[in-house]
C-alpha cells in the first residue's frame, strides 16, 4: 500500500475512534420511593381493632401507604400513630417528650385542620391554652343507661318506659328481681360514671378548678350509700373495674347497664337483647336539676421522632378520618360520637333511618356541657385504682360510703401532692 493510503487509513481510524468514545451516557433513572410503613398502636381491645382493621385496609388501598396495628405497650416507646382510651393517658402524661402536638404535625405536613369545626363537647384534655389540638378525638361517647326490652316485659313493666331517675330505678329493680334475674343491674367503668358523671349530673363536679378531688359531698356520698343497698339486695352487681358487665348484658344476664354510649353497636347483636337506651339516671332531689354528662374516650396522639415522609402518610390518615363519610362509618361502627357539625347531622340521618336512637340520647345528655370539666377522676389512673378500691368496700358492706369517700379523697389529694405532673391534662 502506498503511504498516501497508508496516512489516509490512519487518520480515518483516528477520526471515527473519538466519535464512539464520546458516545454519552445513558441518564440514571431514579428509583421510586419506597413505600411508606408505620404503625398504629392501640388498647381498644379484640372487637374493635378488627374495627379499626377495616378503616385502616380501606385507607392504605386509597392512598397507596402502609399501616400496621400492633397493640399498645404500657410504658413502650410510641408508634407513629397512637390511639388510646382515657384508661392509658397517663402514659401520655409520664413521657411528653415522646410525642408532638397533632396541629403541629399537621402544619407542617402541609395538611389544614380546623378546630372550630370540632364539638366543643370533646375538645377537653386534648387542646392547649391557645385552643389548638394536640390530639384527635377519635372515639368519643358519654355513659348512657342501656335496657333489654325482652326483661322489661318478662318483668311487667313498659318497655317504652326507661327510669329517668335513680329512685324511679329502684322500683324497677325490684320487679326484674322478683322476676327471676340475678342481676337486674351492672356497670361498666364504676368510677368513670358513678364518680365522675353523678358528680356532673348533680352540678357537683368530682375534682376543683384546682385540681383537688371533690367527690366526697353529700350528693355523691348518698349515690354510693344507695348502690350498697342496692348490693345488699340482689339488684346491683359488680364485675369489674373496666368493661367487664358489659359481657354480662351482651349475654342477657344482666337487664340493665350504665355504660359508654358507643357501645350501642356492640349490643346491637346482642343475644335476647331488645336493646332501649336512655339517659344516665339523675338524683332529682338536687337544687338545679339534671345537668349534663361528660365526653371522654380514645384518641390519637402522634409518636416523636419520625420522618417528613411518615408524617405525610400520618397527615393524609387524619384527614381521611375527619372526612364525612368516614365519621359517619365510625359511629355505626364504632358508636363513637361525630367529631364536626356536619357530620353529627348526617350521622343522625344515616342513624334515624336503622331506628337508633343512641346518638341523639347522647349528645341530649350531655348538654352541650361535655368538655367543661377537663380533669376526670377515671383518667387520672393512680387515683382511679384508689377510688376502685374504696367503692368496692363500700359495696362489700366493709365501709359506710361516707368513710370511704372520704379516705378516697385524701389518699387521691396526698398521691396528686406528691406527684402533681398527674394533675395535667395534656402534656403540650
Amino acid at each position: 500500500m502506498r503511504l498516501s493510503a497508508c496516512i489516509a487509513v490512519a487518520l480515518g481510524w483516528a477520526l471515527i475512534a473519538p466519535v464512539h468514545a464520546a458516545k454519552p451516557a445513558a441518564k440514571t433513572v431514579a428509583k421510586p420511593a419506597a413505600p411508606v410503613t408505620l404503625e398504629l398502636a392501640n388498647n381498644l381491645g379484640a372487637q374493635a381493632e378488627q374495627r379499626l382493621q377495616d378503616v385502616v385496609d380501606r385507607f392504605n388501598k386509597e392512598s397507596g401507604a402502609t399501616i400496621t396495628l400492633r397493640s399498645f405497650e404500657k410504658g413502650g416507646k410510641p408508634a407513629t400513630l397512637n390511639l388510646m382510651r382515657r384508661a392509658e393517658s397517663g402514659n401520655i402524661l409520664s413521657q411528653p417528650t415522646h410525642f408532638v402536638p397533632l396541629h403541629q404535625m399537621m402544619s407542617k405536613a402541609g395538611q389544614s385542620l380546623n378546630t372550630g369545626d370540632i364539638s366543643s363537647d370533646l375538645k377537653a384534655g386534648v387542646v392547649d391554652a391557645r385552643g389548638r389540638l394536640v390530639a384527635l378525638p377519635l372515639i368519643y361517647s358519654t355513659p348512657v343507661l342501656f335496657y333489654n326490652k325482652n326483661a322489661f316485659r318478662k318483668a311487667g313493666l313498659d318497655p317504652e318506659q326507661p327510669p329517668a331517675t335513680w329512685f324511679e330505678m329502684q322500683g324497677m329493680l325490684d320487679k326484674l328481681h322478683s322476676a327471676g334475674y340475678t342481676c337486674p343491674y351492672t356497670s361498666s367503668w364504676p368510677v368513670w360514671v358513678h364518680i365522675d358523671n353523678v358528680s356532673a349530673l348533680s352540678g357537683l363536679p368530682a375534682t376543683s378548678d384546682k385540681g383537688q378531688l371533690s367527690f366526697n359531698g353529700l350528693p355523691q356520698v348518698k349515690h354510693i350509700a344507695m348502690m350498697a343497698t342496692w348490693t345488699k339486695a340482689g339488684y346491683f352487681r359488680l364485675f369489674g373495674r373496666r368493661d367487664e358487665a358489659s359481657g354480662k348484658f351482651n349475654d342477657g344476664e344482666c337487664a340493665m347497664i350504665t355504660t359508654d354510649s358507643r357501645e350501642a353497636s356492640d349490643f346491637r347483636e346482642a343475644r335476647g337483647v331488645e336493646l332501649g337506651v336512655a339517659p344516665l339516671p339523675h338524683h332529682d332531689d338536687i337544687y338545679g336539676g339534671r345537668r349534663g354528662t361528660l365526653a371522654d374516650g380514645a384518641s390519637l396522639w402522634i409518636g416523636a421522632g419520625r420522618s417528613a415522609a411518615e408524617y405525610k402518610v400520618a397527615a393524609k390518615f387524619v384527614a381521611f378520618l375527619l372526612a364525612p363519610e368516614m365519621q359517619i362509618e365510625g359511629v355505626r361502627h364504632y358508636g363513637g360520637l361525630p367529631l364536626t357539625g356536619a357530620a353529627r347531622a348526617a350521622a343522625r340521618s344515616a342513624l334515624l333511618r336503622d331506628d337508633d336512637r343512641t346518638l341523639d340520647i347522647a349528645f341530649a345528655s350531655l348538654k352541650g356541657q361535655g368538655a367543661r370539666t377537663a380533669l376526670r377522676v377515671a383518667n387520672i389512673e393512680p387515683v382511679s385504682v384508689i377510688v376502685n378500691e374504696e367503692l368496692e368496700a363500700v359495696w362489700d358492706g366493709r365501709k359506710p360510703a361516707k368513710a370511704a369517700l372520704d379516705t378516697a379523697v385524701s389518699r387521691g389529694n396526698s398521691l396528686l401532692a406528691a406527684q402533681p405532673l398527674l394533675k395535667k391534662v395534656q402534656p403540650f
